[in-house]
C-alpha cells in the first residue's frame, strides 16, 4: 500500500486530537467526512458513501455535504447525539503553498449548538454541569444557553440534597450534563436512571485548576464576590468546569457570557420531579405543550416571553413583594383592554432580540438578523412611547432609549432593506453610504453595460443572432455560437471550450473589461463584509443594552399575556398573604377545564385553616378526587408567579413547597414494586415538608394488603397532621380512615356526591362535607366499559361477600352479649360463616316467612320440593 497523501496526512493528524468526534473537514465547497465517520454520516443523514484513493491502492470511505448547507447536517447529527468538530481552511488556498493550512475551529455538541434555526425558538436550549459532595451533603448546579448568554448555578445542601439536585434538574432540562470525574463515578448510573427527560447527553469532564482564578481572569473581575460566590466553593468549581467546557468547543470564539447569576433557590418555591410530572407544569422536551399548564397560560407573542414563561412557572416566587408586583402589572393590562390590546399587537412585530444579540457576539449575524433588529427596535420604542403614558407602569419597560435609537439609525443609514442572507456576497450596505463602495458599483455597473454593448455589436457584426454572452469560474466570461451557426464566426474569435451543441470563444476587449468588472465585484463584496463587520462590532459594544432589551420585553410579554389569559378563561385575582388560611370558592382545573366543553367544568371549594387543614376525601375511582387536588395545587402555583387562578375567589397564603403522590405504577428500570416506589415517595414527604406546604396523597396503602395499607394511611395522617402540620388532601378508599375526624382535631371529611338513580350511578363531581360509604367500583368499572357478565358475576360476588360481613359481625355482637353468660366458649369457624349462593338466599328468605304450623304435611311437602328446585336453578314461579 502507498504512504499517504499530504492531505490525507493532514487529516489524520487533525482526527487524532477529536476522536469522539464526527470530523467535518472542509475540501473546497463541501465539507467532507472520511473512514468510520463516512460510514455514521451515511447511515444517519442518508449521504451517498463512496471510496477515494483507489488509483492509490487505498480505500477510503467518503461521504461529503456542500458547505452553504452544512448546518441542517451538522443539528441532524447532533439530535441523534453526536458531537461535531468543524475543520476550515484558515488560509487562502490562492496564497497557499503546499497543503492549505487548516484548523477546528469549532465542536459542536448538543449543548453548543449556536445556530439558532435549528432550536425551538419557545425553549432555552441548555448545557448543565453538576458537583455533588456526599461528605457535606451538598450539591452545586450550572447551566446556560449560548444562544442568550444566560449563565446560572445555584448550591443544594441538607440531607435531601440528591433529591432536590434531581428536581432542578428536571426544571432545566438540559440537553447535554456535564459531571466532575468523581461526581461521573459515583452517580451517572443513578442520574441516566433517575432524569425523567429523553435525549440528554452525559459528559465527562475535568475539574478546572484554581477555578476562582480562571473565573476572575475570564471575565476581567477584582473578586468573584461581584457575583455573590464568595466562599461557595462548589458553585465556583462547577462554574468553572462548564465555562471552560463551552470556551474549549467555541476555540477562541467570542461567548455571549458578561456574569454568572447565583440564584438563591430559597427563595423558590419547592417542586419535586413527582409533582412537576403529576402537575402537568410544562412538556417534556420536544413534546406539545397541549395538556399541561404552559400550554394554558402561554399565548405570549414573542419567543423571549414564551420561553420566561417556562421558567416562571417551574420556579414560582416565595417573595410576596416579588408576587404583588407582577399582580399589580397583570391587574393594571386586565382593567385596561385597549392599552393590553395595542401592547400585545405591537410586541408582534418584535423578532429574538435575544438570539440576535448572541449571533452578533458569535459573528455569525447577516443583514436579515440587523433589519429584524431594527424593527424590534422601532416597536419597542413606540412601546415605550405608549407606556409613558400611563404613570403607574412606565417603569416595566426600563430600556436604554438613546443607546438603542442610535443602533436603529445607525443600521437605518447602512443596511439596504433587501439585504440578503449571505454576508459575503454584497447587497448588504445601501447606495450612498461608503464612496468607494460606490465608485467600485459605478465600475462593475459600466462593466456589465459595456459587455452587453458588446454581445449587441457581435451579433451585427456576425450576423448571429442567437449570439450570447456567458459567465462561468472556470472561464469568466464567452461567447457562446450554436453549431449551426458555427461557419459565421470571424477568424479573431479564440476558441476555449467545444460542447455537444455550441462552441465557445472570448474576444479581447471581452477579457479587458471582464477583468475590470471581476475585479470591481470582488472588492465591492469584500468591501461590504468589512462595512458591515465593522457596524456589527459598534453594536456589540452596546450588547448589554439588547439583552436588557429582550428582558423588558419578555416580562411585559408575560404579564399582558397573564391579563389576556385572565380575560379568556375567566379567571380571578387571588389574594396573596403570610396567613394561614387557603380558601378557593368556585375552582377549577385549568388544564382539563381547557380540554372539554366551555361551561362544562364542575366547579368546587375548599377552605384549609388552623381550625381545620386535613381534608379526607372519600369517594370512588373516576369521581374526580385526583382532579381536585390537583386543581388545588395548580392554583397554589399560578397564584405564586403572579398569574390570576382559574376560580370565582381565592386567598391564598405562601406555600413553601408543593407534595404530590398520585397514580400507581411499578417502576421497572429499578425493580420497584408499586409500594416500594410509594413508600419512598412518601418517606421523602414526611422528610421534607413544613408547616407552611401542601401536600396531596391519593389512595397510600393500597400498593399492600388491606390491614396493612389501612394502618399506614392513618399513621402517615396522623404523623401530617400531629408533627408536621402541612395543608394536607388525603384522598383514600379506606372508608375506616373517615373516622380519623374524630380523633384528630383538625382533621375533617369530604366526599365526592354520588346520584342512585335506580341501577345506574351518576357522580356529580361535586365536594361535599362527609365521608363516603360506599365505593360504587362495579359502577366504574361498568362506565369503563367492562363486560355486562363480569359486572353482573361482581354484584353476586359482592353480595355474598357483604353477607358473610353480616354474619360474622353479628356474631361477635352475640359474643359480646353472652361475655357474662353460661359459659359459650364454642369457636366461630369458618363453616358457620359459608358464603350463600343467590338462590339458597332466596330459600332462607322463604323459610323465614313460612308460617309451617299452619300448613298441611302435604303443603309442606309440595314447599319442599318448590324449595329443592330453587336449589337446583329453577324459581319458585
Amino acid at each position: 500500500m502507498s504512504a499517504d497523501t499530504p492531505l490525507m496526512q493532514q487529516y489524520k493528524k487533525i482526527k487524532e486530537e477529536y476522536k469522539n468526534e464526527i470530523l467535518m473537514f472542509r475540501l473546497g465547497d463541501f465539507y467532507e467526512m472520511f473512514f468510520e465517520d463516512a460510514k455514521t454520516a451515511s447511515k444517519e443523514l442518508g449521504l451517498t458513501l463512496t471510496k477515494r484513493n483507489r488509483e492509490k491502492g487505498q480505500d477510503v470511505p467518503l461521504a461529503g455535504v456542500p458547505y452553504h448547507s452544512v448546518a441542517s447536517y451538522i443539528a441532524k447529527l447532533v439530535e441523534k447525539g453526536y458531537s461535531v468538530a468543524i475543520c476550515d481552511q484558515v488560509e487562502d488556498p490562492k496564497s497557499a503553498t503546499g497543503i492549505v493550512k487548516r484548523e477546528v475551529t469549532r465542536v459542536i455538541t448538543p449543548g453548543t449548538i449556536i445556530d439558532v434555526d435549528f432550536l425551538d425558538k419557545n425553549n432555552n436550549n441548555y448545557i448543565a454541569c453538576i458537583k455533588m459532595n456526599t461528605i457535606e451533603n451538598i450539591a452545586a448546579i450550572a447551566y446556560a444557553d449560548i444562544t442568550t448568554g444566560e449563565f446560572s448555578v445555584f448550591e443544594i445542601k441538607g440531607k435531601n440534597f440528591f433529591e432536590k439536585a434531581l428536581a432542578e434538574m428536571n426544571k432545566i432540562q438540559a440537553s447535554e450534563i456535564l459531571l466532575d470525574e468523581k461526581t461521573y463515578s459515583e452517580y451517572i448510573e443513578i442520574l441516566k436512571e433517575k432524569i425523567s427527560f429523553l435525549g440528554v447527553k452525559f459528559t465527562k469532564v475535568s475539574n478546572v485548576k484554581k477555578a476562582e482564578s480562571y473565573l476572575t481572569s475570564y471575565f476581567d473581575i477584582m473578586s468573584i464576590e461581584v457575583f455573590s460566590l464568595k466562599s461557595k466553593d462548589l458553585a465556583i468549581s462547577t462554574s468553572a468546569n462548564l465555562l471552560h467546557y463551552i470556551d474549549e468547543l467555541q476555540k477562541g470564539n467570542e461567548l455571549p457570557f458578561s456574569k454568572i447569576e447565583y440564584k438563591n433557590i430559597d427563595n423558590i418555591m419547592e417542586l419535586n420531579i413527582s409533582t412537576q410530572n403529576n402537575l402537568n407544569l410544562v412538556p417534556k422536551r420536544n413534546e406539545e405543550a397541549k395538556g399541561t399548564l404552559l400550554g394554558v397560560l402561554d399565548n405570549c407573542v414573542t419567543s423571549v416571553g414564551s420561553r420566561e414563561l417556562k421558567k416562571i412557572i417551574k420556579n414560582p416566587f416565595l417573595d410576596i413583594e416579588k408576587i404583588r408586583q407582577r399582580q399589580f402589572y397583570v391587574d393594571y393590562f386586565y382593567n385596561d383592554v385597549l392599552l393590553r390590546e395595542n401592547i400585545r399587537e405591537y410586541l408582534k412585530d418584535i423578532y429574538d432580540v435575544e438570539r440576535i444579540a448572541g449571533k452578533i457576539i458569535y459573528g455569525t449575524e447577516n443583514g436579515k438578523d440587523l433589519l429584524s433588529l431594527k424593527e424590534s427596535i422601532r416597536k419597542s420604542l413606540e412601546t415605550y412611547k405608549l407606556l409613558k403614558e400611563h404613570q403607574e407602569i412606565k417603569d416595566i419597560l426600563d430600556i436604554d432609549v438613546k443607546i438603542l435609537l442610535d443602533i436603529y439609525n445607525k443600521i437605518e443609514l447602512i443596511v439596504d432593506v433587501e439585504a440578503p442572507f449571505s454576508v459575503r456576497e454584497g447587497g448588504i450596505i445601501k447606495d450612498g453610504y461608503n464612496s468607494e463602495l460606490d465608485e467600485l458599483r459605478r465600475i462593475s455597473k459600466l462593466g456589465k453595460d459595456f459587455i452587453l454593448e458588446i454581445e449587441q455589436r457581435e451579433r451585427e457584426r456576425t450576423g448571429i443572432k442567437g449570439l450570447k454572452i456567458k459567465y462561468n469560474k472556470v472561464f469568466g466570461y464567452f461567447i457562446e455560437v450554436t453549431k449551426a451557426n458555427e461557419h459565421l464566426v470571424p477568424e479573431d474569435y479564440i476558441r476555449k471550450q467545444t460542447l455537444v451543441n455550441s462552441e465557445r470563444y472570448i474576444v479581447p476587449d471581452l477579457k479587458e473589461y471582464e477583468e475590470k468588472v471581476i475585479t470591481a465585484k470582488s472588492k465591492i463584496e469584500a468591501l461590504e463584509y468589512e462595512l458591515f463587520k465593522q457596524l456589527t462590532s459598534e453594536i456589540k459594544e452596546h450588547i448589554d443594552s439588547l439583552y436588557k432589551l429582550a428582558n423588558r420585553i419578555a416580562n411585559l410579554d408575560i404579564v399582558s399575556n397573564f391579563a389576556h389569559i385572565a380575560t379568556k378563561n375567566s379567571y380571578v385575582k387571588p389574594e396573596i398573604d403570610d396567613g394561614e388560611i387557603l380558601e378557593i370558592k368556585g375552582g377549577r382545573h385549568p388544564i382539563v377545564e381547557s380540554l372539554i366543553p366551555s361551561g362544562t367544568y364542575v366547579k368546587n371549594d375548599i377552605i384549609l385553616d388552623e381550625k381545620n387543614n386535613l381534608i379526607i376525601l372519600t369517594g370512588p375511582n373516576m369521581s374526580g378526587k385526583s382532579t381536585y387536588m390537583k386543581q388545588v395545587a395548580l392554583n397554589i402555583i399560578m397564584a405564586h408567579i403572579g398569574s390570576y387562578v382559574a376560580a370565582d375567589y381565592a386567598k391564598i397564603p405562601i406555600v413553601d413547597k408543593i407534595f404530590t403522590r398520585v397514580g400507581a405504577s411499578d417502576d421497572l428500570l429499578t425493580g420497584q414494586s408499586t409500594f416500594m416506589l410509594e413508600m419512598t415517595e412518601v418517606a421523602s414527604i414526611l422528610n421534607s415538608a413544613t408547616k407552611k406546604s401542601f401536600v396531596v396523597l391519593d389512595e397510600i396503602g393500597r400498593g399492600t394488603s388491606t390491614y396493612d395499607g389501612i394502618s399506614i394511611a392513618t399513621a402517615i395522617t396522623e404523623y401530617i397532621h400531629d408533627v408536621i402540620g402541612a395543608k394536607t388532601i388525603f384522598a383514600t378508599h379506606y372508608h375506616e380512615l373517615t373516622e380519623l375526624e374524630k380523633e384528630l382535631e383538625r382533621a375533617i371529611n369530604f366526599r365526592v356526591e354520588v346520584k342512585e338513580d335506580g341501577k345506574n350511578v351518576v357522580f356529580l363531581r361535586e365536594i361535599v362535607k362527609g365521608g363516603a360509604d360506599k365505593s360504587y367500583g362495579i359502577e366504574v368499572a361498568r362506565l369503563s366499559g367492562v363486560p355486562k357478565e363480569v359486572l353482573n358475576r361482581s354484584r353476586k360476588i359482592l353480595k355474598k361477600l357483604e353477607t358473610r360481613k353480616n354474619l360474622i359481625e353479628n356474631k361477635i355482637k352475640a359474643e359480646q352479649m353472652m361475655l357474662f353468660g353460661s359459659g359459650f366458649e364454642e369457636e366461630f369457624e369458618e363453616e358457620e360463616t359459608e358464603i350463600l349462593s343467590e338462590n339458597e338466599t332466596k330459600v332462607l328468605d322463604i323459610l323465614k316467612n313460612t308460617d309451617l304450623n299452619s300448613m298441611s304435611p302435604l303443603e309442606c311437602l309440595l314447599k319442599l320440593n318448590e324449595l329443592k328446585k330453587i336449589l337446583i336453578g329453577g324459581t319458585d314461579e
